[in-house]
């Protein structure tokens, strides 16, 4: 009796013997714990991040050798809002999620390990304000020129804001040195 379950074994293809429900949730476990300790044991990026502008005006991330040798906890976005047009608290407080929805989005398409670096490190944020347009088209020219990614949101024009209006800048994520830069 023996020597026919054992030919019947050797008859299945292996996968199957592999796969038989005493042998999936260790296997599933294992796998887990394994990706985990991967994950975990994977280089950190040191480099700078550096934003290309592509024909349609968005911007995509690189790296480049740092020579601050930054790390990951060292990543924060700014967003910056427009003091001029008066928004108050809950308006501001959609533009912000606006800026910063809409900047990780677009990185989700050009540089999703910058974000991962970022998310891994607690998605550091600060909100600061700027007085007009002007001022904040300055920001983004010099976020632009220290290789920071931007984002600008235009309002919708449902509520407050007349539809257009620039009222919130993303810079970043980046590093916190570079930004402070900026």
């Amino acid at each position: 009796m023996r020597d026919r379950n054992k030919e019947e074994r050797e008859k299945e293809p292996w996968l199957a013997r592999g796969l038989k429900p005493e042998n999936f949730l260790p296997g599933l476990l294992i796998g887990f714990l394994l990706g985990l300790l991967l994950d975990l044991s994977a280089p950190r990026i040191s480099g700078v991040t550096k934003a290309k502008s592509s024909r349609n005006g968005k911007h995509q991330l690189g790296s480049a050798a740092s020579s601050s040798g930054g790390t990951g906890d060292e990543l924060k976005m700014v967003l910056v809002v427009r003091q001029d047009l008066k928004m108050g608290a809950g308006k501001i407080a959609s533009q912000c999620a606006h800026a910063a929805t809409g900047m990780y989005a677009d990185l989700l398409q050009s540089n999703r390990s910058i974000l991962r670096q970022w998310e891994q490190y607690g998605q550091a944020k600060i909100v600061l304000s700027c007085k007009n347009q002007q001022e904040m088209n300055k920001l983004k020219e010099e976020a632009d020129r220290c290789g920071l990614p931007t984002f600008v949101v235009a309002d919708a024009g449902r509520t407050q804001i007349k539809a257009g209006s620039k009222t919130v800048l993303a810079i970043g994520p980046g590093w916190k040195f570079l930004a402070n830069l900026v």
